[in-house]
C-alpha cells in the first residue's frame, strides 16, 4: 500500500503584511495531484492544519475543499490531526459529517473514534488513542497511533500525567500499551503525532521562526526511542524541514511544511513523503518535491543599485533585504528600493564603519529640548550614528503637526 504523509500547512499564515493564501491554493492543488498521481491509498496531516485558533473563513473553506478532494470520492480515508496552532474543538467539530466523506479529524489526544463503514474502507478496531482501518482493495489491516498535539493541561486531562511525570514517559507508556495489543506482525503499523521530538543524544533542532515553541525545558522533549518497535513508520508534524530522525528502516519523519513560511527556512526544499508499506517488512519511502509557493531569500548588498538591479530580475519572490551602507538609507534610496519589487517584507538597514570601541556611554541630559532627546536616542539605537538632516526635517515636520 502507499500513504502520503503531509503536515504543517499553517492556512491563512500571512509573512508580515503578505498573504500566503494564493501560495497556499496552489500547493494543495498540488498535494491532491500528487496524491492522484502517486495513487496513494491512504493520507495522513500531522497537525498544524491552520495558523490560528480562530482561522479566516477563505483558509477553512481551503482546508475542507482540499481534504473533500484528497479523499477522490471517500475511496481513500483522509486522517488529519491538531498542532499545537489548531483548536482541538474546531478540528473536532465537522467531524460526524466529514466521516460520510472518508475523513477523521482527531483534535485531542487519547480520542476515540466511533467505529464506521463507507463503500470503500470502514474502521475495524477503535480505542482511545489507536484505530485500525482495513480498505477493501488491500488484504491487509493498517493500524494507526495517533498522538494529537498535548499541551501541559491535555496531558493531565487526556492521560491523568503527574506533575512531575516527563511527556516522553507518558507517551512511551501509552503507545507502548497500544502496539504491544494491537500492532502485531500482519498488518501495517504507524503513527501519527504533533510534537517536538528529538533522537536521544544529538543535537536540539530548531523550531522554525514564528512557529509557537513546543520544547520548553526537558519535561516537553519526547525521544525517538520512546517509539514502539513495532511502529514501521512515524509521521510527525511541527518542524517545517523535511527530517528523519529515525533510521532507514524504521523511519521517524518531519515531512515538512509545504511553504517557506519564515525566512528561516529561506531557501528550503518543502516535500510531502510516500511511503511504500507491507506488513512485517521494513518500510521504504521517497520525498516528493513541491514546486508551488514563491521562494523566500535573504540577500545583503553595499550598493542601491547592485540591489534594484538584482530585485528586479527576481520579481516573484519575497525579499528580506540587508544594505550595508556607509550611511543611512535617503528618502529617495528607500523608496527607489520598494519601487523596484513588490515583494520586500524586509529592508534592514546596517550601518558600516562606525567603531563600537571608541562610543563611550554618557548620561542623557533629560534637559535639553526635544530634539536633542531625539538625537540622543537615534544614537543610542544606532551605535552613535547621528541622525542626518533629512531625517531631522522629517521629525520637525512630526513636532509640527
Amino acid at each position: 500500500m502507499k500513504v502520503l504523509h503531509t503536515a504543517d500547512w499553517h492556512l491563512g499564515k500571512r509573512l508580515d503584511g503578505f498573504s500566503r493564501f494564493e501560495e497556499q491554493i496552489e500547493v494543495m492543488n498540488e498535494i491532491v495531484e500528487i496524491a492522484n498521481r502517486e495513487k496513494v491509498d491512504l493520507v495522513l496531516i500531522a497537525g498544524d492544519l491552520f495558523d490560528a485558533f480562530n482561522p479566516a473563513v477563505d483558509a477553512v473553506d481551503l482546508f475542507y475543499k482540499t481534504l473533500k478532494q484528497l479523499t477522490n470520492n471517500a475511496k481513500r480515508p483522509v486522517i488529519a490531526i491538531a498542532g499545537n496552532h489548531d483548536s482541538p474543538d474546531r478540528i473536532n467539530a465537522p467531524d460526524p459529517l466529514a466521516r460520510e466523506c472518508g475523513i477523521i479529524l482527531l483534535g485531542y489526544p487519547n480520542e476515540k473514534v466511533n467505529l464506521f463503514e463507507l463503500d470503500h474502507f470502514k474502521i475495524t478496531k477503535s480505542v482511545e488513542g489507536f484505530i485500525e482501518l482495513k480498505i477493501n482493495h488491500i488484504e491487509f489491516p493498517i493500524r494507526i497511533i495517533h498522538t494529537p498535539y498535548a499541551n501541559e493541561m491535555r496531558l493531565k486531562q487526556y492521560f491523568g500525567e503527574e506533575k512531575e511525570a516527563q511527556l516522553n514517559l507518558v507517551l512511551k507508556e501509552q503507545w507502548t500499551k497500544i502496539a504491544d495489543e494491537f500492532c502485531d506482525e500482519k498488518g501495517v503499523n504507524l503513527l501519527l503525532s504533533h510534537l517536538y521530538m528529538n533522537k536521544r543524544g544529538t543535537a536540539l533542532l530548531e523550531e522554525p521562526e514564528g512557529e509557537k515553541p513546543i520544547k520548553i525545558g526537558n519535561a516537553d522533549m519526547v525521544f525517538s526511542d520512546c517509539v514502539p518497535p513495532q511502529i514501521q513508520y512515524t509521521a510527525l508534524g511541527h518542524l517545517h524541514a523535511f527530517n528523519n530522525i529515525g533510521t532507514s528502516e524504521k523511519p521517524i519523519v518531519y515531512a515538512s511544511s509545504p511553504l517557506c513560511y519564515s525566512f528561516s527556512e529561506a531557501g528550503q526544499t518543502k516535500y510531502v513523503s510516500i511511503i511504500n508499506a507491507k506488513p512485517n517488512q521494513d518500510i521504504n519511502f521517497t520525498k516528493v518535491t513541491l514546486t508551488k509557493g514563491k521562494a523566500l531569500i535573504r540577500k545583503t548588498f553595499q550598493l542601491v543599485d547592485d540591489a534594484i538591479n538584482w530585485l528586479l530580475k527576481h520579481p516573484d519572490t519575497l525579499v528580506e533585504l540587508t544594505m550595508e551602507t556607509d550611511t543611512f538609507l535617503t528618502t529617495d534610496e528607500r523608496k527607489a528600493i520598494f519601487q523596484a519589487h513588490s515583494g520586500i517584507v524586509h529592508l534592514i538597514p546596517r550601518v558600516k564603519n562606525v567603531d563600537i570601541d571608541a562610543i563611550s556611554a554618557k548620561e542623557i541630559n533629560l534637559n535639553q529640548d526635544i530634539k536633542g532627546l531625539f538625537k540622543d536616542y537615534f544614537k543610542s539605537k544606532n551605535a552613535q550614528q547621528e541622525p542626518n538632516q533629512e531625517l531631522m526635517d522629517l521629525f520637525n515636520e512630526i513636532l509640527n503637526e
